[in-house]
């Protein structure tokens, strides 16, 4: 086989990888799976490319989908060197029929699979898989959650109870009792000279092999007084190895650095497999900031970083190491942003405008005169989409802040102009409510509006399909059932998304797909409010609209009262609804691990105020587990007026808009984000009525009593946003169930860091100018590529 023949194989089996990697490497991409192709492939290839595409596909359909991606970098790279080197030849004038050699690349030692780390193997590869150390460079980079200052070091005598301290001493006795069948208590007598303490260890029998009388241990836990005695329980413990007082610490007497665990691996086995792993790896470890940027922001090594917050020698040592693995992850990210920036500057996109006296027309039929904000915003959108570019604008605004009608106003803009307009909604309740909105507002112009949701006929649907395809349904509304492959629009111009945090980001991209060959505009609607700060650092590529004005001041009052307090809320709530007939919420928080016990709470609370304060009300039950004909009917029902009170736990999830809805109690209110209990408080008093909203709790944490009295405090949106992040702290981010943002960070914080954040920008954009083809680009690609998106949205 000459070198063009060859050529074309490779070029065939690059297609595969390529698509190997875009399916997430579930071996999928060929039927038969990628080593049955490999070994088809090669009957026809020579020696030696035929034996070492056959050796490195090998078992591929065994390995994790971590070791198949490491396969997967192999081949490619293999095949960029055989291909590059033919082309070389070529050009030098030798002979295309002379086969190139295929040239294994390298082994990055940091890409093998974990289990052929230091102290690892099979066994505890799959432990570590659970914590996602795939990689023996995942393991270096698995990061301790905290810090332990276990300095502090005390003579037995001087410990005050209370008190967390190191304590060394001799082992004097050591016993074990078992008070009841399935508890064993190992306890141990250890001595200084000022004292003795009794250290207990429960459940832990091995205990009695490893400690023996006479050896010099040091112990670190909180001291206790009990029956005259100083006492320690379950106290971390290790033999010391010589007399010297710091002879082989690792546990006691220093700083520790915690890491999140897994059952059958503790933190300190955890701690150990990193430093032994770091010792051996450490120097290969590659340097990834640029000199100069490191020497402009005071920055570490990166191999002198991840040393120091593995193994500090004080807790600034670990802060400085932080800060430095911080920066990099946030430069990356920024090289991401900025990298999307230029895409979207050289994209065109369908102008899409309308003459002033148009959209006017269309504003004057509005029952209501938009605030000022929503102008604003609508100007902004109207900008974006006559520019020629495709638009891709985040429009923000707290609950009632009238985003629909903003979004309706480009819709507006895009039919005038030629095209369909498309909005996707989370639930097929939320589609159905802004489906009778846009309906009434747009049915007068001579626009026609589609539903287009899982709940349809058969009949419905294919004539649904035939109208969006004929360009018949100029705004078309729906669920996920938008972007199936069998719906195909005629003119799609404006894609709209609500609630962007419910989809992931391959639904967003097959709904920008719909626009066929030019790009679509992108409207995304957040009813979450984002703190200002974290929305211009990290919304890189996002223009940002804020409706920071409500077409009408809510009058809510918000109490935050004590469980014990339960019946008298329910009484009060009972009364206002017989007097005032206004109609009233209970919301119930989800139990996670149980749709079981969801529902059966939510019944026996209905059946519980049934029976009690609420005899004689309606009361209708909303549940999660209801099909969608349920949830249509008891919607039906609460906005007709044929319930007084609604029990739900998925009232957030489908976003009801009863306009009546007055008070609301919130059952369990601790177990609610703030953001969330923010959210479901918008839900009432929508009319600017007077409205109440009792948060029903009795936290048992400091921050879940922050919560509460933030709560009870604010209303706007954003300063609650704010609070959430303060309260919500270090390492949290902004929480995916909450905000939608996938935990992309690491080590950044972005309270913290907003500082380092805005220094990295400025760093990767000024990069990019310098070098736009610089090899950072890989390797963002490599740490954020599919998370990119969603880290935005």
């Amino acid at each position: 086989m000459g070198h063009e023949g060859l050529h074309e194989k490779l070029s065939t089996l690059g297609k595969v990888l390529a698509l190997e990697r875009r399916l997430g490497f579930r071996d999928e991409a060929v039927l038969g799976g990628l080593e049955g192709f490999i070994d088809r492939l090669t009957r026809e290839l020579p020696e030696p490319w035929a034996g070492t595409l056959r050796a490195l596909a090998s078992a591929y359909a065994q390995k994790t989908p971590e070791e198949r991606r490491h396969v997967v970098d192999r081949l490619e790279a293999l095949l960029s060197k055989g291909q590059g080197r033919g082309e070389d030849e070529r050009e030098q004038g030798r002979s295309a029929s002379t086969v190139p050699e295929p040239e294994l690349p390298e082994e990055d030692p940091l890409e093998r699979p974990v289990r052929f780390a230091k102290g690892v193997g099979a066994g505890r590869a799959r432990l570590l898989r659970k914590l996602g150390i795939e990689t023996v460079g995942d393991l270096l980079f698995y990061l301790p959650r905290r810090l332990e200052d276990r300095r502090l070091t005390k003579k037995i005598g001087q410990l005050r109870p209370g008190e967390k301290a190191t304590v060394i001493g001799r082992v004097r006795a050591v016993d074990v009792i078992r008070p009841r069948k399935a508890l064993e208590i190992v306890k141990a007598a250890v001595q200084d000279n000022t004292g003795v303490l009794f250290a207990s260890w429960f459940n832990q029998p091995w205990l009695l092999r490893q400690l023996r009388v006479g050896q010099r241990i040091a112990l670190w836990g909180q001291a206790e007084r009990a029956y005259g005695t100083v006492q320690m329980t379950n106290p971390v413990w290790e033999p010391l190895d010589a007399e010297a007082d710091d002879g082989g610490r690792w546990l006691t007497g220093r700083v520790v650095p915690v890491y999140p665990a897994t059952q059958g691996l503790t933190p300190a086995q955890l701690w150990r497999l990193i430093r032994e792993n770091l010792a051996l790896y450490g120097p290969q470890i590659p340097e990834l900031l640029p000199e100069a940027v490191r020497r402009r922001r005071g920055l570490l090594p990166r191999r002198e970083a991840l040393k120091r917050i593995h193994v500090p020698d004080s807790p600034e040592d670990f802060e400085r190491a932080r800060r430095t693995l911080a920066f990099e992850e946030l430069f990356l990210f920024q090289i991401g942003v900025a990298l999307e920036r230029r895409h979207a500057q050289k994209r065109k996109a369908p102008v899409l405008a309308v003459p002033d006296d148009e959209l006017e027309r269309f504003l004057e039929a509005l029952p209501f005169t938009l605030t000022g904000a929503q102008r604003r915003a609508l100007d902004e959108i109207r900008r974006d989409l006559a520019s020629g570019h495709p638009m891709n604008r985040l429009l923000q605004g707290d609950v009632g802040s009238g985003k629909t009608v903003v979004a309706a106003g480009a819709a507006f803009i895009a039919i005038k102009a030629g095209h369909q307009a498309a909005l996707m909604a989370p639930t097929e309740i939320l589609a159905r409510q802004h489906f009778e909105r846009l309906r009434a507002l747009f049915e007068p112009l001579g626009v026609r509006v589609l539903l287009l949701v899982g709940g349809l006929t058969p009949a419905q649907r294919v004539e649904a399909k035939r109208a969006i395809g004929a360009g018949l349904a100029q705004l078309v509304v729906g669920t996920h059932a938008l972007i199936t492959e069998d719906v195909s629009f005629r003119r799609l111009g404006l894609a709209i998304i609500d609630e962007q945090h419910r989809f992931g980001v391959i639904q967003r991209a097959k709904l920008e797909e719909k626009g066929g060959r030019a790009p679509v505009h992108v409207l995304v609607m957040s009813a979450t409010p984002i703190p200002r700060t974290v929305t211009l650092t990290l919304y890189g590529q996002f223009d940002v609209s804020i409706l920071d004005e409500l077409p009408f001041k809510k009058d809510i009052r918000t109490y935050w009262v004590s469980e014990d307090r339960r019946d008298e809320v329910y009484r009060l709530v009972a009364d206002e609804v017989k007097q005032r007939g206004v109609q009233a919420y209970v919301v119930l928080p989800l139990i996670e691990e149980s749709e079981e016990l969801d529902l059966k709470a939510a019944v026996q609370v209905k059946e519980e105020l049934e029976a009690t304060a609420f005899r004689g009300l309606r009361v209708g039950l909303l549940h999660g587990r209801m099909r969608d004909e349920e949830k249509r009917r008891v919607m039906g029902q609460i906005q007709n007026k044929e319930l007084d009170v609604l029990v739900s736990t998925s009232i957030i999830e489908v976003g009801i808009d009863v306009p009546d809805a007055s008070i609301m109690v919130i059952e369990h209110a601790d177990r609610f984000g703030l953001s969330q209990l923010h959210q479901l408080r918008g839900r009432i008093g929508r009319q600017g009525q007077r409205a109440l909203c009792f948060a029903l709790a009795s936290p048992k944490t400091e921050d879940g009593r922050r919560r509460l009295e933030a709560f009870r405090d604010l209303s706007d949106g954003f300063a609650i946003a704010e609070e959430d992040l303060k309260i919500r702290g270090p390492g949290e981010l902004l929480g995916t169930a909450q905000h939608g943002l996938d935990t992309t960070f690491k080590v950044a914080d972005l309270i913290r860091d907003l500082p380092l954040m805005k220094a990295a920008r400025e760093e990767a954009f000024r990069l990019l100018e310098e070098d736009p083809d610089t090899p950072l680009i890989k390797e963002f690609q490599r740490r954020f590529g599919d998370k990119f998106e969603l880290a935005r949205v």
